[in-house]
């Protein structure tokens, strides 16, 4: 009788081992009679003829054999056959030959090596399904948060556990430049890779991806969280410098300042996480003339001039803003490039007719903003690009009536009287001012020499 328990008492325990393993509760019936049935088809050749069926609520199995009924003397496969006085004496007795006897087998009468085989097999299994729902549940998640403890750190990778003791990995490479972490301190970062080779779930985590930006800014900024703003791009270059364009589907809501938070509560928190990496939060168009402008922020450009095909930008600049639009180390271009997706060469604009412009946003008292936002989307962001600007370009390009662009005109010429014609008559002369300006003085890395971004 004490073999005949011993298989319920081992179902119960691989029901305990189940929850422990976190396998649902089907999956778990599903491997249990699958590894009853090799372990069955070894000992009896097949397993074609045998029923195993699973009672989860009382934590046992039952497992029975159909067996042909043959004439007696006639059995020649015990395992498929069974004579017809031993099927009637087996409570059976109106059986005749050529029907199915079926016979209810004890799987604990075949032993402790057949119980122990059917365990090892079990674990096996179990071991193998618990790596596959690793790797389907991580690699689900890949580019999501996540949080783990440090285990373990080495020269090349640091080792973290999250919750549940799953192994995450951070190579060196992938974590911020500054970053030091102790055992037991508690790291943030995304899951950038999950592989599965050789059925061995290996999860790499990472705190340069750009998706570890985004993600805490969607936990710091619950308008992001809740869809109301929107992270449309990003550039980083880890814990130096980081750009992100974000767009707000509400008009009441101003997409940077809900980022910042007031007095900057919100980015703070990100730049601790960041190893006090700068964030420059900006509004975000589709307009990439004034994409570029924005992302070349702080410095204030005079006029661009962009090649859709080839999606470069050549921006000109005043002397002064040259070095601010490059950045300290080239740092602030070449984010830019990377948030705008534009090769951007910035030039010196060195004509003397610039050094006394002015800036349409100084005009607003006079011209109405939306006129101001129409003419820089077009790429006239000065006075004197717009007088410099065939007439029909900015009724055309501009989308604007002709007495109101002949009113802008009027206003800044008037800003400028006491100067030469020169300008005067640049307005019917066939030039894009917009898109272009004088020769530029220097290239890029001439700019950058001797100029440091303030």
């Amino acid at each position: 009788m004490a073999k005949k328990e011993e298989t319920p008492n081992m179902v119960e325990q691989f029901a305990i081992f189940k929850e422990l393993k976190n396998i649902d509760k089907t999956t778990m019936i599903s491997v249990l009679e699958e590894s009853f049935r090799n372990v069955l088809a070894k000992m009896f050749g097949t397993d074609e003829n045998l029923d195993v069926i699973m009672n989860p609520d009382k934590g046992d199995v039952q497992i029975f054999q159909n067996l042909v009924v043959v004439p007696d003397g006639e059995v020649e496969n015990p395992n498929l056959q069974i004579s017809l006085t031993d099927a009637r004496a087996d409570d059976d007795p109106e059986v005749e030959i050529g029907e199915e006897h079926t016979k209810e087998i004890i799987f604990a009468d075949f032993g402790r090596r057949a119980i122990l085989t059917l365990r090892q097999t079990l674990q096996s299994k179990i071991l193998e399904l618990q790596k596959e729902a690793i790797y389907a549940k991580f690699k689900d998640l890949e580019g999501e948060l996540v949080t783990g403890e440090v285990y373990q750190t080495w020269s090349r990778e640091t080792l973290l556990l999250d919750d549940d003791k799953n192994e995450l990995l951070l190579p060196k490479n992938q974590a911020i430049p500054g970053d030091f972490f102790r055992k037991g301190e508690t790291v943030r970062a995304v899951i950038a890779n999950v592989d599965n080779a050789n059925n061995n779930p290996k999860i790499t985590v990472s705190r340069t991806n750009e998706n570890f930006l985004r993600r805490l800014f969607e936990l710091e900024v619950p308008e992001i969280n809740e869809g109301l703003i929107s992270i449309r791009a990003v550039a980083r270059i880890p814990g130096e410098r980081a750009k992100i364009a974000v767009e707000s589907y509400d008009d009441r809501i101003d997409p940077v300042g809900a980022c910042v938070g007031v007095k900057g509560s919100r980015i703070h928190g990100i730049v601790r996480e960041l190893r006090n990496e700068n964030i420059d939060v900006i509004n975000f168009t589709n307009n990439p003339t004034l994409f570029i402008q924005r992302a070349l922020s702080p410095a204030r450009i005079s006029s661009i001039r962009i090649d859709e095909e080839e999606k470069k930008a050549e921006v000109f600049l005043k002397p002064d803003q040259v070095s601010l639009a490059i950045g300290k180390g080239g740092l602030n271009i070449k984010l830019a490039s990377m948030l705008t997706g534009y090769v951007i060469d910035v030039y010196r604009d060195t004509d003397e007719t610039y050094e006394e412009d002015i800036y349409l946003d100084e005009f607003k008292d006079e011209i109405e903003e939306w006129i101001i936002d129409a003419l820089k989307d077009m790429g006239c962001v000065t006075a004197k690009s717009v007088l410099n600007t065939p007439r029909e370009d900015l009724i055309n390009k501009a989308d604007l009536e002709e007495q109101t662009v002949d009113d802008v005109l009027a206003i800044l010429r008037a800003e400028f009287e006491d100067d030469d014609n020169d300008t005067t008559a640049a307005a019917d002369t066939p030039s894009d001012a917009c898109a272009e300006t004088s020769d530029p003085a220097a290239d890029i890395a001439a700019a950058a020499d001797g100029e440091t971004q303030e």
